[in-house]
């Protein structure tokens, strides 16, 4: 029988390894190592120390060199409290255990850490299903180097999903598990597909982007409704839809679950179904956090995964929020104000140009420029009403 943790029962004090291949960056590799220190926040981690190594080739044995590999261990002997090494790159379960019995300390990959993260925030029984499913999947490769990782583990992060206690050493088992979750999806997806058709001949807008970009923040501004929001990442797992109406013209707009760099690919496969309704929506807001220093590749990280739903070519309007934040860490008290105008001026003319006019920027919080937002909205919505509907179009003006 498998036991399922629902939560962390205490923080733990984390490690995390990262490697410099040949295509990245050192900065780069930073700024993802940071990222996943705030995955690990997320799910209840404290980071105690950072290693990045330069590799061309990630070892296939540890993914790190011997060397790197024993001076993160005398770190974890000299500390003691160390609980938990968590790998910036996919490992394999052999690698895994490898690492393991070197460190003597639990080890999970970035995928594991997102799915364990995906796991705590799934409420509804379709959320909790492609979780579970996305986790099967990702063990199944790796039940042979897994199952002895999978028998020490007594909880905590990366273990809340299948297999604590009295592990299946069966790979049918674990098969025929993912084959009756695929079923119970392919039910509760036609629930969703009827409530979708349901809903009647109202154009749809679905707010898309990176994982905590604010688009929760924005859903409640624009709806003034109630979705949960915090600054952590995945705060939102489960599709939220509201009837929202501007000057007569109503629309109905959803919240969805964020993009993010190196989202397992498993994950992608079992949200497939919640993303109907990025597949569904006639107008797409592609919310962007401009104050994020890595806010364009972050930005291209969404735009390949549209693609990857083929929605890439939806009407979309860009979304650049947090200009509030933005503008308090780009200048100083010092600067003219003239230099200041002519620094925002050329960004504005640069989206304007890169996305053909359908940007806006704003700040959800501090609410501003809202209104130009709404309008923008609304003008969207109504010439997509034109296009799909047009016998009810001249009732919204």
């Amino acid at each position: 029988m498998i036991e399922k943790k629902n939560v962390v029962e205490e923080q733990v004090n984390a490690v995390l390894v990262g490697v410099v291949q040949k295509e990245q960056t050192e900065q780069q590799v930073i700024e993802y190592m940071d990222e996943l220190a705030f995955l690990a926040e997320t799910a209840g981690a404290i980071t105690t120390r950072r290693y990045t190594q330069k590799m061309a080739h990630p070892d296939s044995k540890t993914f790190v060199g011997k060397g790197k590999l024993e001076e993160i261990k005398q770190y974890i002997l000299l500390h003691g409290n160390i609980g938990l090494v968590i790998f910036d790159d996919e490992l394999t379960g052999s690698q895994i255990q490898n690492i393991e019995k070197e460190l003597q300390t639990k080890t999970i990959d970035r995928s594991d850490l997102i799915l364990d993260i995906f796991a705590r925030r799934a409420k509804t029984a379709q959320a909790r299903t492609q979780v579970e499913l996305a986790q099967y999947q990702y063990i199944l490769p790796r039940l042979k180097g897994m199952w002895s990782h999978l028998e020490r583990q007594g909880g905590g992060i990366g273990s809340r999903g299948p297999g604590e206690t009295e592990i299946e050493t069966d790979r049918r088992i674990v098969k025929d598990k993912i084959s009756l979750l695929r079923k119970r999806l392919l039910e509760i997806d036609k629930q969703s597909f009827t409530q979708r058709k349901e809903r009647g001949e109202f154009i749809r807008v679905a707010l898309v982007g990176y994982t905590n970009v604010g688009k929760s923040t924005l859903m409640n501004t624009l709806s003034k409704s109630e979705v949960f929001a915090e600054n952590k990442l995945f705060a939102t797992l489960d599709t939220t839809t509201r009837k929202v109406v501007f000057e007569q013209t109503p629309f109905l707009l959803s919240d969805t679950v964020g993009f993010i760099r190196k989202l397992p690919h498993h994950l992608v496969e079992s949200f497939k179904s919640t993303l109907d309704e990025v597949r569904e929506a006639d107008v797409l807001l592609h919310v962007v956090d401009i104050s994020h220093a890595q806010y364009e590749e972050q930005l291209a990280v969404v735009n390949k995964t549209l693609a990857d739903l083929g929605s890439a070519d939806k009407p979309t309007i860009t979304i650049f929020n947090k200009m509030d934040k933005y503008e308090a860490e780009a200048f100083d008290q010092w600067l003219e104000p003239e230099v200041k105008e002519d620094i925002l001026r050329e960004l504005k003319e640069r989206w304007q140009n890169e996305t053909k006019g359908n940007c806006v920027f704003v700040s959800a919080t501090e609410k501003t420029n809202l209104a130009d937002l709404r309008q923008t909205i609304l003008n969207k919505v109504r010439e997509m009403y034109q296009i799909r509907y047009p016998y009810k179009a001249e009732y919204f003006y």
